[in-house]
C-alpha cells in the first residue's frame, strides 16, 4: 500500500522524455524536503489515502488505454515526494504485468527497488545518494539555483562516469530568469550537457 498524493495522465515536463505523454503516480514522503521544491505538500505520509499496487496500475489502465492503442507504450512515471523510500518492488511489477513502462524520478536517498525501464536521477547537495544510482539511471538532472551547483553538478557527472552519459541542467523554477542563460553559456562551453526546462509549468498544465 502506497500513500498517493494525486495521479493524473499528462505530458512529461523534463528531461529526455520531456513531451512524451504518461501517467504520473506522485507518492508521498521525502526526507530531501528542498526549499525550492514545488511539491512540499507531498512531504507529510500521513495526509493521504493509501492505494495497493493493483489500483495504480488500473488507474494507469484507465488513464491511457483511451488515448493509446497499444498499452505496451504507455509510461507510469513514479514521483514524489521521494518514491523510494518505499518498496517499489510490487508497484513495478504490477505495472509491468499491464505491459505498462516503468520509469522512476528519484534523487536516490535509499536504495532502489522494483525494477524500471528507465530513472531519471536528480541528485541533490543536501542529502548525499546511494552509489548504486550512477550506474543504474539513464539520466542526470541538476536543478541548477545558483551558480555554485554547476561545481555540484561536475561533480555528479565525474561520479556517473561511463554509466550516464544523459546529463541535464535545469533552472529551479523561482529563479528561472536570472538562472537559464548562465546555464545555456555553460552548456555553449561544456557541451556534455543539455537543457531541461519544465515545459509542463510554461504551458500550465499539470
Amino acid at each position: 500500500m502506497y500513500p498517493v498524493v494525486e495521479t493524473f495522465y499528462s505530458l512529461q515536463g523534463e528531461g529526455a522524455y520531456s513531451g512524451t505523454a504518461a501517467f504520473f503516480i506522485r507518492l508521498a514522503g521525502c526526507p530531501v524536503k528542498c526549499v525550492y521544491c514545488d511539491e512540499a505538500r507531498s512531504w507529510n505520509m500521513g495526509e493521504y489515502p493509501l492505494k495497493s499496487s493493483e489500483e495504480l496500475a488500473a488507474a494507469a489502465i484507465a488513464a491511457t488505454a483511451a488515448k493509446n492503442t497499444e498499452v505496451k507504450t504507455a509510461i507510469a512515471i513514479v514521483t514524489g515526494g521521494e518514491p523510494v523510500i518505499h518498496n517499489l518492488a510490487p508497484l513495478t511489477a504490477a505495472l509491468q504485468k499491464c505491459n505498462i513502462r516503468t520509469h522512476l524520478e528519484t534523487s536516490g536517498t535509499n536504495p532502489l527497488t522494483g525494477e524500471w525501464d528507465y530513472i531519471a536521477f536528480s541528485p541533490k547537495r543536501t542529502m548525499p545518494p546511494v552509489d548504486e544510482y550512477y550506474k543504474k539511471s539513464n539520466e542526470i538532472k541538476i536543478v541548477i539555483e545558483t551558480e555554485d551547483d554547476f561545481d555540484f553538478a561536475e561533480q555528479q557527472r565525474i561520479l556517473a562516469g561511463q554509466y550516464c552519459t544523459k546529463l541535464y541542467l535545469q533552472p529551479e523554477w523561482n529563479n528561472r530568469v536570472a538562472v537559464t542563460s548562465v546555464i545555456i553559456d555553460y552548456i555553449k562551453r561544456n557541451p556534455q550537457w543539455k537543457l531541461s526546462l519544465q515545459i509542463h509549468k510554461y504551458l500550465d498544465i499539470r
